[in-house]
């Protein structure tokens, strides 16, 4: 399954340019670039360094890998949560609020044991 790379496109998007002029910047055509946007062709490093310095942001605020994506599924029959990577790409805000939920789950998970205790 293809994980859109969400960071790269939206601060392409914030810079106000398109998939046509980042390609040509980068010296590849529009659609090899659309698919590593896409996900569905790899990035290599030094095509991260590349995109960092044409954006001009640090590549940590681009660059997402293929197990960056996370969501997690809470089992009815068992009441457990489980992680799945790689379904579909999710924009970032939504991954530090699953982040955020996740960790408050762990803490009353962990208030639960010390009140049975």
């Amino acid at each position: 399954m293809m994980a859109t790379k969400t960071k790269l496109q939206e601060t392409r998007l914030k810079k106000g340019l398109s998939q046509e002029q980042i390609a040509d910047m980068l010296g590849m055509t529009q659609s090899n670039y659309s698919r590593k946007e896409s996900g569905s062709s790899k990035i290599s490093k030094q095509e991260w360094e590349k995109l960092s310095k044409t954006l001009d942001v640090p590549v940590d605020e681009i660059f997402e890998n293929e197990e960056s994506h996370i969501f997690i599924f809470q089992d009815n029959s068992t009441g457990n949560y489980s992680g799945t990577n790689n379904i579909h790409s999710i924009p970032k805000h939504i991954e530090q609020l699953l982040e955020t939920q996740r960790k408050y789950i762990e803490k009353l998970e962990e208030e639960i044991k010390t009140l049975k205790s």
